[in-house]
């Protein structure tokens, strides 16, 4: 069981290498920008020092220092309770909480259709999933799919897109892969609409149960989903239209993953496996509607988006059909065929920018989003969740779930300044297998490739979010069967677990329910 931890050693030293190079030689490679935050490299002295405390352990007896502190001194220490997820950086100064109880003020705010008296608060839709960003994240956490018929979506959409030509590629990104929005339903699917028009469609799910046999006479039960568009209110979409749901994601940390430097997460990237470990991460590059350039993509299930404040941005204009100084079309995600739509008011008119939520109020929002902290380890001295987390790493489950990274100097930023943070992810896409395909590319990202997701926090989805839903569609009813569903790179991985003996796997399972 312990054969592929010199592999994860190998992998790190290739990273110690890059680090002691100078700083030119080291950057990201100009088809790769690094995050418009990086705007001073690391010198050679600086990854020197940083190389040991992120370097793979060898000796789980006893908890690592600061490994409590999963977000270094911005992690939040309060009390575990329906609020985990909804606490500022632990480090942000007190001048700060002004702008994160407004940005928190502003996630939380509820839209209305224009024309509105509450000229703020105008804009809604014309079509749209929600009518705030807090009720998709609700508590600042994890979205699921509807328990029942009766049951909201309104935290789980479907993407929608279409196949597009060598001619649609974005020029400098390589093995870009081109899709196109549907001609009549645009890249989202929106399950509601103001009075007098209809919504586009409908979320249709049926669930296939699975039984997987596992060590010592369990058994285990996936269910397999399988999704349709009901009720479409513009006629069919195109023939060769693609669906990928989506689940909203929980929110806490990241400002942290945006202040990694990009040359650590190129480090890890293994596209060819030249290292004969079976896991051949790459990084997704995606074209930044932000900074009008290719970027190293780390945001959402497939690595899609560069930025949180792009990320923001997107959510407001698709998800609510709010214009804002990204995406400024007062009527959402309206296709030309969605004529009606097109033609109804908006909020933008009377304010200063023309927009429904103009810049400030983006700002302040991607603050917020920045600075929701990450909550504190619990029982890192257990010895069970010890165990567990040798299970953890002797199993290759590293390969993807990186424990660590050190942040990047950021003058602007003191909350995500250089800060040992123990997020479980390495932010590249990994191919999953065909159980959790969903045959949509995004920029580099294929049908089958999903950007690892961070473990931080995931023990505490039930005390926030009152559920246990896991993986990018909510298929997932426990931490268990999440793993089980792991297939292409993490295939071996996941047979060790279902192999190997129950104490085994259960402290596995008691390690990420500490995180």
């Amino acid at each position: 069981m312990t054969r592929r931890l010199p592999r994860q050693i190998a992998r790190f030293l290739t990273a110690a290498t890059l680090s002691a190079l100078p700083a030119a030689a080291s950057a990201a490679p100009p088809e790769i920008p690094s995050s418009p935050l990086e705007t001073v490299p690391r010198t050679a002295a600086e990854r020197a020092r940083i190389a040991p405390v992120v370097a793979p352990i060898t000796d789980f007896t006893k908890p690592e220092r600061f490994e409590t502190l999963q977000a270094g001194a911005a992690t939040s220490k309060a009390m575990v309770n329906r609020d985990s997820y909804s606490h500022s950086s632990a480090n942000m100064s007190f001048e700060k909480e002004l702008d994160f109880k407004l940005g928190n003020g502003l996630f939380r705010k509820v839209w209305v259709s224009a024309p509105s008296s509450t000229l703020a608060s105008d804009g809604l839709g014309p079509i749209y999933n929600s009518r705030s960003c807090q009720r998709c994240h609700l508590k600042d956490g994890r979205g699921h799919p509807p328990e029942n018929a009766d049951d909201s979506a309104e935290s789980m959409f479907l993407r929608i897109s279409i196949p597009g030509g060598p001619e649609d590629a974005v020029k400098g990104i390589e093995d870009y892969i081109a899709t196109l929005p549907d001609p009549t339903y645009g890249l989202q699917i929106q399950d509601t609409a103001l009075p007098g028009l209809p919504a586009e469609a409908k979320m249709e799910i049926s669930y296939e149960e699975i039984e997987v046999p596992l060590s010592e006479g369990e058994v285990a039960h996936l269910r397999k989903p399988t999704y349709a568009l009901g009720e479409p209110g513009y006629g069919q979409p195109h023939p060769d239209a693609m669906l990928s749901p989506r689940v909203a994601p929980q929110m806490i940390g990241l400002g942290l993953l945006e202040a990694v430097p990009a040359e650590d997460i190129l480090a890890l990237s293994d596209p060819d496996d030249t290292d004969g470990d079976g896991i051949s991460g790459r990084a997704n590059i995606v074209w930044s509607k932000e900074f009008e350039r290719p970027m190293l993509g780390r945001f959402g299930h497939k690595a899609g988006t560069a930025t949180i404040r792009q990320q923001s941005a997107d959510a407001f204009a698709g998800d609510i059909g709010i214009s804002n100084p990204i995406n400024r079309a007062g009527w959402g995600e309206c296709t030309t065929a969605e004529t009606a739509c097109r033609a109804m008011p908006d909020g933008g008119s009377g304010s200063a920018e023309d927009l429904e939520i103009d810049q400030e109020g983006l700002d302040l929002v991607t603050y917020y989003s920045r600075n929701l902290a990450v909550p504190m380890r619990r029982g890192v001295d257990d010895s069970e969740v010890l165990h567990g987390k040798q299970v953890f790493y002797e199993t290759g489950c590293t390969a993807c779930h990186n424990p660590k990274f050190v942040t990047h100097r950021l003058a602007d930023q003191p909350e995500q300044s250089f800060q040992l943070i123990w997020p479980y992810t390495d932010m590249l896409l990994h191919d999953m297998g065909e159980g959790l395909a969903d045959h949509r590319p995004e920029a580099r990202a294929t049908g089958t490739e999903w950007r690892t997701a961070p473990l931080w926090g995931i023990g505490l989805t039930q005390d926030v979010s009152g559920h246990s839903y896991f993986l990018h569609d909510g298929r997932a009813r426990s931490l268990l069967e999440a793993i089980l569903w792991h297939g292409g790179e993490a295939e071996p991985a996941k047979m060790q677990v279902v192999d190997m003996p129950k104490a085994d796997r259960d402290a596995l399972l008691k390690f990420l329910e500490s995180l």
